[in-house]
């Protein structure tokens, strides 16, 4: 456990908690295509797991990156349950991301964050660093953060 119910996935059921959850965010509810959604960084990725009381309500995941040729922690598909919002999840998978992160000697974050998420992320450090596009037909910005 890293903290506040906040796993790193060590295994295929937690990986599929995790994966439970981003469908029923990504796919169901916004409509992602299941073809964009999953990727060839699903083996290699570090995944984090949310669960509240035992059901997974929210998931994460990063992995090394390479930017302007410096080493990078990539966050990526940060997912909260509706019925979860509003009760602090994602401040703490992103944290805990944040935490494990730094124990593996990253100094910089980086991701692509929905627009409408961006004022969670600027809560947290991060600051837009490119101008809006569109990544599986949503709004996008890239935003950064430096420890």
């Amino acid at each position: 456990m890293t903290r506040d119910g906040v796993f790193v996935a060590d295994g295929a059921a937690m990986r599929d908690d995790a994966f439970e959850v981003r469908r029923a965010v990504f796919v169901d509810e916004q409509g992602v295509p299941e073809s964009l959604e999953w990727d060839e960084y699903e083996e290699t990725a570090t995944h984090f797991v949310a669960y509240d009381e035992g059901r997974p309500v929210g998931a994460a995941r990063f992995r090394e990156y390479e930017l302007d040729g410096n080493r990078v922690c990539k966050v990526e598909r940060v997912a909260v349950l509706e019925s979860a919002r509003g009760e602090d999840w994602g401040r703490k998978l992103m944290e805990s991301l944040e935490s494990v992160a730094d124990e593996e000697r990253f100094d910089r974050f980086y991701l692509h964050a929905q627009t409408s998420a961006r004022d969670f992320y600027e809560k947290l450090g991060y600051e837009q660093v490119g101008e809006e596009f569109l990544e599986a037909n949503i709004p996008h910005v890239k935003m950064a953060k430096s420890l």
